[in-house]
């Protein structure tokens, strides 16, 4: 206990220092970032809402079959219309992974309670070989 007193500032540090490790983690703790195989698995257990945050032209060179094409701007109004029960997954995706999360995080204000998102968007359902389809 007394090694503890006299180095209090060592402790400090290291607690701190491992605090902000955490940080990344806690803050994405939220959004659940998938793997393709498990957003696969919640597609077809589930029957997940993919929604797609890709610009419409980009939406339209390919995505993955069902997906919901829809603007972050007005994602509050569009998300309530298209997905009317607030317990049902979503699946957020878009190019690579950055404007999701703020998807996620409106979703997660409008109610919504199993909301994912799909780890490395696009890129990452690409590089798996999984299908495409093309509007």
């Amino acid at each position: 206990m007394e090694f503890i007193i006299d180095n209090w500032m060592l402790f400090s540090i290291a607690a701190l220092s491992g605090s902000l490790l955490l940080l990344p983690i806690i803050q994405t703790g939220m959004a659940q970032g998938l793997s393709t195989a498990e957003a696969v698995l919640l597609m077809n257990r589930e029957k997940a809402v993919v929604i797609d945050l890709s610009e419409p032209d980009q939406f339209a060179l390919g995505h993955p079959g069902g997906a919901i094409n829809l603007s972050l701007k007005t994602l509050s109004n569009e998300l309530t219309k298209s997905v009317s029960d607030k317990s049902r997954p979503l699946i957020f995706f878009c190019q690579t992974g950055g404007v999701s999360a703020k998807g996620v995080a409106e979703a997660q204000k409008l109610g919504f309670t199993k909301v994912y998102l799909l780890g490395g968007g696009l890129k990452s359902w690409k590089e798996a070989n999984l299908p495409l389809q093309k509007a």
